[in-house]
């Protein structure tokens, strides 16, 4: 019989040489650290060659040349000529005439002699709009039928 709790080694399996993956895991991303560190070392040393002076150089003198400029006096500019144009322009008045109605006062017949071919005859004499019974209204002019016509 054999004792259930007592361990036994676990089978190992069989060694198997790393997958080309698993190099690469650790490989690139030492790559890429190295190449980050040495971009910053190098633009660390960008200011230092070119900013140092030598101390050991003499002092020189330096010559400064000053110039003065004199402006003459230009003659005087002749005044522009000046021209004026003048455009004649007519007016024309415009005076509308308004029709008199004829009224007999002494007859009740309603009938009148005042007719309007169209409601912009009417509106030229002043008499729009025409109502029902007004001199000048006619069923022709009316176009709605209310008895009012030449209204807009």
């Amino acid at each position: 019989m054999s004792n259930p709790y007592t361990t036994q080694p676990a089978p190992q399996p069989a060694s198997r040489p790393a997958p080309k993956w698993a190099r690469k895991r650790y490989v690139l991303p030492a790559l890429a650290l190295a190449l980050f560190v040495g971009i910053g070392i190098g633009a660390g040393d960008q200011g230092t060659a070119a900013d140092a002076k030598p101390t050991a150089a003499k002092a020189r003198p330096t010559v400064t040349v000053t110039t003065t400029a004199t402006a003459t006096p230009s003659a005087e500019p002749e005044p522009a000529t000046t021209v004026t144009a003048t455009e004649t322009v007519k007016v024309t008045r415009t005076v509308t005439a308004q029709a008199e109605a004829e009224t007999d006062s002494g007859s009740d017949s309603g009938s009148d002699s005042t007719y309007y071919a169209n409601c912009s005859a009417a509106r030229a004499a002043g008499a729009a709009p025409l109502y029902s019974g007004d001199p000048g209204y006619d069923s022709h002019l009316d176009r709605d039928g209310d008895g009012v016509a030449c209204e807009s």
